[in-house]
């Protein structure tokens, strides 16, 4: 069996395609409205204004992303700067007998 870390380097983890955004109650309900709005907003605006605001949401979405990977990597490093802090940290957690 490859050990994490191995199948990180190997390029068999995916971050960003493994969140399992179905388990969040919200996020079909979410979805739904979504595609309903961008329907409604496809009868009102003309071709070209509603093309505008695709182009704006492609911006949204991108920037999104771009947050979403800089919390991931702010997650990861906190969180292997709390296990470092957990391995080395010895004082205070045993009574000595002195």
């Amino acid at each position: 069996m490859k050990t994490i870390l191995k199948e990180l380097y190997d390029g068999n983890i995916y971050p960003a395609e493994l969140i399992a955004l179905k388990n969040v109650p919200k996020y079909d309900s979410v979805g739904e409205r979504m595609s309903d709005m961008l329907k409604m907003w496809e009868k009102k605006l003309s071709e070209d204004d509603f093309n505008q605001l695709e182009a704006l949401l492609d911006v949204v979405y991108e920037s999104c992303s771009l947050e979403s990977a800089e919390s991931f990597v702010y997650g990861f490093r906190l969180g292997a700067l709390i296990m470092i802090e957990v391995m080395t940290v010895k004082e205070g957690l045993v009574l000595s007998s002195d």
